[in-house]
């Protein structure tokens, strides 16, 4: 898991390559965010420990898979975590929105799931 989880840290999507630009190196708000990074038996995309916040990004394989993200999201909000799920268009479309989402998210304690629609 951990060698798959170093591979998807080298082959970012062009979502994850602009979603990461934004959010490396504390720019959200002086947050600290992992990417690809283990919780469980879960690679998530990208985590804040600090605030709880997992963000995933999902391409059209996840249409097809419905049932196994519910049950994915169901097992990290039972760790404490909340997670934002975004389109990968909707990161390479509408940036500032997907922004705005992510740092109002982080700045409220508490937050349903949610994805930008």
């Amino acid at each position: 898991m951990l060698n798959c989880a170093r591979n998807l840290r080298q082959n970012l999507t062009p979502a994850e390559c602009l979603l990461w630009s934004r959010l490396r190196c504390h720019q959200m708000s002086c947050f600290k965010f992992r990417r690809q990074h283990m919780i469980g038996s879960y690679i998530c995309d990208f985590v804040c420990a600090e605030a709880r916040v997992i963000i995933e990004l999902d391409g059209s394989q996840h249409l097809d898979q419905a049932s196994y993200d519910a049950s994915r999201d169901r097992f990290l909000r039972s760790q404490g975590y909340r997670v934002l799920r975004f389109w990968n268009g909707d990161v390479l479309s509408e940036t500032e929105g997907v922004m705005e989402t992510i740092f109002e998210a982080m700045h409220r304690k508490e937050m349903a799931d949610g994805r930008l629609d």
